[in-house]
């Protein structure tokens, strides 16, 4: 049976844990007709299982990765699963300026794992 590259593992887990919290923190937008103690339950409902994912991946990623590359990966699945939310989801477009900024942080995760 094949195994997952631990080099790939945390990145797949962070991805989908972002999934989840991107749907925790932003998918209650679309319904705000509902009590905001029921959007907040649901909510921490679903982010119980992103945790279930982020924790293991920081955890098994930290043998490959410094705590820094993992933030920093982190950061960038963020905005690449928020950018995808925001279009497929909540029907929001992105402009220009939104994928210069994801570009910067872009750059600035370059210099974050490149050797110097």
């Amino acid at each position: 049976m094949p195994t997952i590259s631990p080099t790939l593992l945390p990145v797949l887990m962070l991805f989908a844990s972002n999934v989840f919290m991107t749907f925790a923190w932003y998918g209650h937008l679309k319904y705000k007709d509902h009590p905001l103690v029921w959007v907040i339950l649901a909510s921490w409902g679903i982010a119980f299982f992103e945790y279930w994912l982020a924790v293991p991946a920081n955890r098994w990623g930290s043998e490959v990765y410094s705590p820094a590359q993992l933030k920093t990966m982190q950061e960038v699945i963020t905005l690449v699963v928020f950018a995808g939310f925001s279009v497929l989801y909540l029907k929001e477009p992105l402009g220009w300026n939104h994928a210069l900024g994801f570009l910067l942080i872009a750059a600035g995760a370059f210099f974050v794992f490149h050797k110097w």
